[in-house]
């Protein structure tokens, strides 16, 4: 099987589901992630399946792109055929989805009410490089459906934003906070990055502080992680930036705790704060608590009843299985009981409401008291049947989790 990632098996071509995950859907919240491929330019420290137009070569183009998703929608509807619906979430990310014009992403959107089935309070979500939306843009998108908006701010220093290849004018993510608000938009949120070479202390405060000024409703904070392959990381193995220090992104954590609690907001996983519980993302809570989702466009995963499966990358080779009716997995696994219980491990520790102490084994319970000794993990929540990770223990996640599923 060359060419499938570890672990995985062939997708069937007509992308049916084994009889176990059929048996499962309804069990599980369902949602639907649409993958929109496409950037003006590619950021350097970006490693995410995007392409510019000069990477697309022939056989993929924007405006061919929604009726390629809208087929796979159908593929959805018919695999799904009313099971495990409505979908409660619809995440559209990238890339950068408002590369997309407003008609197009609502067409998509209305593909997934006709095929699946929208809830009433469904939460619906379009992630924006700031450039790339105008009043008008929000007006369209907030009138055909869409509830929440989510702002590549990453920083208002123009030198980080440069080191980033980033390309929007710093104070326009605020200024597109304000006209999300007078579109209608109930939910905005702004992500950040931290520990970019030659950001300093100062800069970073800048940018929390500017950011919590906008008034969102949600702020996601994030520690640069340089990933091979990147142009980030070509610089930094040359010598012309300076590597991430551990102790730095520790610290500017803590930082963006201290101003975004002071600012009202709370963290209810460890990279993101939130203004109220109606203001946490429900979208990446669905992923985080073990719920279903049908993941649209290239590269995109899903994962319905304990079966994952992944989408071929390239957005032609996407175009190629689509126009050949068939279904876009390049392949798929059945998790088994261990795995999932894994998995459900690692994603709920980093919420701030814990890992159900049911779901561990006993040397699992073990490493949660020694957390709670250690003071990485709340005795108060243990003692309520939770591991819920204190201030220390966030910035010790990954290893609190090793012990949880060791």
């Amino acid at each position: 099987m060359a060419g499938l990632p570890l672990g995985g098996e062939p997708a069937p071509a007509d992308g049916a589901l084994p009889e176990s995950a059929v048996q499962r859907l309804g069990s599980a919240p369902l949602g639907v992630y649409v993958h929109v491929p496409f950037c003006l330019t590619r950021c350097g420290y970006c490693d995410f399946n995007t392409y510019t137009a000069a990477e697309l070569g022939s056989g993929a183009s924007r405006q061919a792109y929604p009726a390629l998703a809208i087929e796979e929608i159908r593929l959805a509807g018919r695999v799904l055929a009313g099971r495990g619906g409505p979908v409660r979430t619809v995440f559209f990310g990238g890339g950068t989805p408002t590369l997309l014009p407003p008609a197009d992403l609502a067409a998509i959107l209305r593909a997934i009410d006709g095929e699946l089935g929208l809830a009433a309070d469904v939460e619906v979500t379009a992630e924006a490089n700031p450039e790339t939306v105008d009043p008008s843009v929000l007006a369209q998108l907030r009138q055909a459906g869409f509830t929440r908006i989510s702002l590549g701010m990453q920083s208002a220093v123009p030198h980080v934003l440069a080191v980033l290849d980033r390309v929007h004018r710093p104070g326009r993510p605020e200024q597109c906070v304000g006209w999300a608000r007078t579109a209608g938009f109930g939910q905005v949120s702004l992500d950040l990055i931290y520990g970019t070479p030659g950001e300093s202390d100062a800069d970073w405060e800048l940018s929390l502080r500017r950011a919590i000024e906008a008034c969102p409703d949600h702020v996601s904070a994030y520690s640069l992680i340089v990933e091979d392959g990147t142009r980030l990381a070509a610089r930094i193995r040359r010598g012309e930036l300076p590597a991430p220090d551990d102790d730095v992104l520790a610290d500017r954590y803590l930082v963006a705790d201290d101003m975004l609690s002071a600012a009202g907001m709370r963290w209810y996983e460890v990279s993101n704060w939130a203004a109220s519980g109606a203001s946490a993302c429900r979208h990446n809570l669905l992923y985080w608590t073990g719920g279903d989702w049908w993941g649209v466009g290239p590269g995109a995963h899903s994962h319905a009843g304990g079966t994952r499966w992944w989408n071929v990358k390239h957005p032609a080779a996407y175009a190629r299985r689509i126009a050949a009716g068939a279904s876009p997995a390049q392949a798929r696994e059945v998790l088994t009981e261990a795995e999932r219980a894994t998995e459900r491990i690692m994603l709920t520790t980093r919420l701030a409401s814990g890992c159900p102490v049911s779901t561990l084994a006993p040397a699992g319970l073990a490493a949660a008291r020694q957390a709670v000794a250690d003071g990485l993990a709340e005795a108060p929540a243990l003692d309520r049947g939770r591991v819920a990770l204190t201030r220390p223990g966030r910035l010790l996640a990954d290893a609190v989790v090793r012990g949880l599923t060791g």
